[in-house]
């Protein structure tokens, strides 16, 4: 792990101009040490939290506010609330995703 983010934070470096600051933000020194590790494991930590959240907040909002109407209809008749319909749905796919990835996995 210690040469995959050498490498891949010194990708960085490419950036004209901010690439060494950014690599050496990034480390938290000029090299790869305990405050890289830290970082590494937020990130890795709170990023999916960060990833389900939004998502959730996406779908609950494009399912009370739907999706664009180029047409100009009156979209009000046929709406149904989301809980429990969508939520239930909803639910139930990501049930199957992960059982089809833990199936994948093993």
């Amino acid at each position: 792990s210690f040469w995959t983010a050498t490498v891949i934070t010194n990708l960085l470096t490419a950036i004209p101009y901010l690439g060494t600051t950014l690599t050496t933000w990034l480390w938290g020194g000029f090299a790869i040490n305990d405050p890289t590790l830290t970082r590494f494991f937020a990130l890795h930590f709170i990023l999916p939290f960060a990833i389900i959240s939004m998502s959730s907040i996406h779908i609950l909002l494009l399912h009370n506010e739907g999706s664009s109407n180029p047409l100009g209809t009156n979209s009000d008749i046929d709406k149904i609330p989301f809980h429990p319909y969508h939520s239930y749905k909803d639910t139930l796919m990501l049930t199957m995703m992960i059982t089809l990835l833990f199936i994948i996995m093993s």
